[in-house]
């Protein structure tokens, strides 16, 4: 079974910082690309920022120049470094993990639990 677990949420006051982390666990034959996705209350889910196993990142145009992405292709780790938060980036933050389990088997995404970042206004 594969787990991808994050940690690293909590309460900053607005303009504060975070660090979240993401760990896929388990029998994975190769990790293409790991993302941060996040769910505010009342509204969907929406893409953060995404970073494939070379290295090439994607952000949301809200969160570009405040986070940043890193990663450890040896750990099956992303990092997700959240600077000047604002009082809308509160949500929850859901990691996703795009892989194969085997040679022959299919790409698939799983998914964290969540964890939530709350930035009061």
């Amino acid at each position: 079974q594969v787990q991808v677990v994050e940690s690293g949420g909590g309460l900053v006051q607005p303009g504060g910082s975070l660090r979240l982390s993401c760990a896929a666990s388990g029998i994975i034959f190769s990790i293409y690309a790991m993302g941060w996705y996040r769910q505010a209350p009342g509204k969907q889910r929406e893409l953060v920022a995404t970073m494939t196993s070379g290295g090439s990142t994607n952000y949301a145009d809200s969160v570009k120049g405040r986070f940043t992405n890193s990663g450890d292709n040896a750990k099956n780790t992303v990092y997700l470094q959240m600077n000047s938060l604002k009082p809308e980036d509160t949500a929850v933050y859901y990691c996703n993990a795009d892989l194969k389990l085997g040679i022959g088997s299919r790409r698939t995404y799983y998914w964290g639990q969540g964890t939530q970042v709350t930035v009061p206004s």
